[in-house]
């Protein structure tokens, strides 16, 4: 795009004698800006206004060539990050006030999304790679958008201008003997008062024999290692265990307590958990727990808020499917005490019945001698003199029978025997209950049957009546007839 020679322009013209120095001078000669960039290990260069010799801005980064890089700019301070994000073309993006700038190879837009960019600055750059640039800021199109700090914006788009060379000339550097100087656009004015401009900074700065001295900025201090509680928690922030307390080597029991403690004044936490790290910290979350516990003792919080503790021992985790190994060792003894490989202990505001113990099994039903008769009273079946003769004397050839030892000759049924007679009354109430839902069946079935004939009765005609009134004594002299005939023959 070629540039308008109406609209204000900037040659930057670099200075012979000093090829770190650029001045900024427009078509009358007329220095607006000078640029100098200082010598160091890192790169960092000032953009300068040369009448006041204050510094308007300055952009840092770690080197020439480097993707991203910090303008920052004085009274008052502000900090832009210039950062590179083209992929196969050249594109630099930055933000000022509300708005996204980039510059794109030669040009600089301000980006509008969805809409267009739109155009605010453009530069060329002879292609024999003389010593000068020319930019225009297109003042037009800045003035369509709302931007309070126009000069601010201004500077910008040329200290990230500036910067662009300078990462040039690191992949291309300049040859031993630089072409001389010549303006992209010459002009009668510029010839004549170009010189004196250049003379009048070069003055004011120093010699090049006399490099300016540069101190690179001293790194901040690391910040203090966090100790006690705040350790603790930053631990397990990182590990996002946001009710979990994992107790570990770092860390006193002290620490641990309190933590556990902050955890449950927090309203929306209704309960905790503190497990051991390893076998050797078990002892040492009984300890956390009873600290926890003794703190809301002493806060007053155990008596108006109450606090279940439940413990699970040795979890461990879900084994993965490998191959069946066949252990030939001796199995441990289990006279020698094994201590707790791990220890979970549940502080909960609320009850939590899952974690309630289960209870103990039901034991086997203790053995009763008198189920089994008098012998059993004792460990030999062979009589004793210990036994009376009464009891001696029921012994008989064939079964024997048990009898009750109250004395009243009924016998006592063995425990299997009155499981067989709970069976069968059982047995008997089901068919009984049958039997009676059977008959029940039958008389609603009846009564139904009734009920249907009866409202048939009510919607016959006369002359339907009539005829089962017929067949009705009909029916009943067969019937008396049968019943004559059949007590005639039984008196036969």
């Amino acid at each position: 795009m070629s540039l308008d020679q109406n609209l204000f322009t900037l040659n930057l013209v670099q200075r012979p004698d000093n090829p770190a120095v650029i001045d900024l001078v427009d078509t009358n000669g007329t220095a607006h800006y000078r640029k100098q960039r200082i010598p160091g290990s890192v790169y960092k260069i000032e953009l300068v206004d040369p009448l006041s010799e204050s510094v308007l801005a300055t952009a840092t980064a770690p080197s020439a060539t480097n993707k991203h890089k910090t303008i920052e700019l004085y009274n008052p301070n502000l900090a832009i990050d210039l950062r590179y994000t083209g992929t196969l073309s050249t594109r630099w993006k930055f933000k000022w006030e509300d708005h996204e700038f980039e510059w794109k190879k030669e040009e600089c837009f301000i980006i509008r999304k969805p809409d267009p960019p739109v155009l605010v600055a453009i530069t060329k750059e002879p292609s024999s790679r003389v010593r000068s640039w020319t930019v225009q800021i297109l003042d037009y199109n800045i003035n369509r958008f709302d931007i309070e700090d126009r000069k601010g914006l201004e500077i910008v788009i040329l200290t990230a201008l500036l910067t662009f060379g300078d990462s040039s000339d690191t992949y291309h550097p300049p040859g031993d003997d630089p072409p001389p100087y010549s303006d992209p656009i010459p002009s009668s004015s510029t010839a004549q008062a170009a010189p004196a401009s250049l003379v009048a900074s070069s003055d004011i700065k120093a010699s090049p024999e006399e490099p300016l001295e540069y101190k690179p900025p001293t790194p901040p201090p690391k910040p203090t290692p966090k100790t006690g509680i705040d350790r603790i928690a930053e631990v397990h922030a990182m590990r996002e265990e946001i009710n979990e307390v994992t107790v570990d080597d770092e860390g006193l029991c002290m620490d641990y307590a309190r933590y556990c403690y902050n955890l449950l004044q927090d309203e929306a936490m209704l309960f905790i958990t503190v497990r051991s790290a390893s076998p050797e910290q078990v002892p040492k979350v009984l300890h956390v727990v009873e600290e926890a516990k003794r703190l809301r003792h002493q806060a007053g919080i155990a008596y108006e808020e109450e606090l279940h503790q439940y413990v699970v021992y040795d979890t461990k985790p879900v084994p993965r499917k490998v191959p069946r190994v066949i252990n030939l060792d001796d199995p441990p003894s289990t006279s020698l005490y094994t201590p707790r490989s791990s220890l979970t202990v549940h502080l909960s505001k609320i009850p939590m019945p899952e974690l309630q113990p289960k209870p103990p099994a039901q034991p086997e039903p203790a053995f009763n001698p008198e189920e089994f008769g008098t012998w059993a009273h004792h460990s030999d079946s062979y009589p004793t003199p210990s036994q009376s003769p009464k009891e001696e004397s029921h012994k008989g050839k064939g079964k024997e029978k048990v009898l009750d030892p109250k004395g009243k000759g009924k016998e006592k049924q063995s425990s299997k025997d009155r499981k067989k007679r709970e069976k069968m009354e059982k047995e008997e109430k089901e068919r009984e209950k049958k039997e009676q839902e059977d008959k029940d069946k039958r008389e609603k079935e009846e009564r139904e049957r009734e009920r249907k004939e009866r409202e048939r009765r009510e919607k016959e005609s006369p002359k339907q009546k009539a005829k089962r009134e017929k067949k009705e004594r009909e029916q009943e002299v067969k019937d008396r007839e049968r019943e004559e005939r059949e007590r005639r023959e039984r008196g036969k």
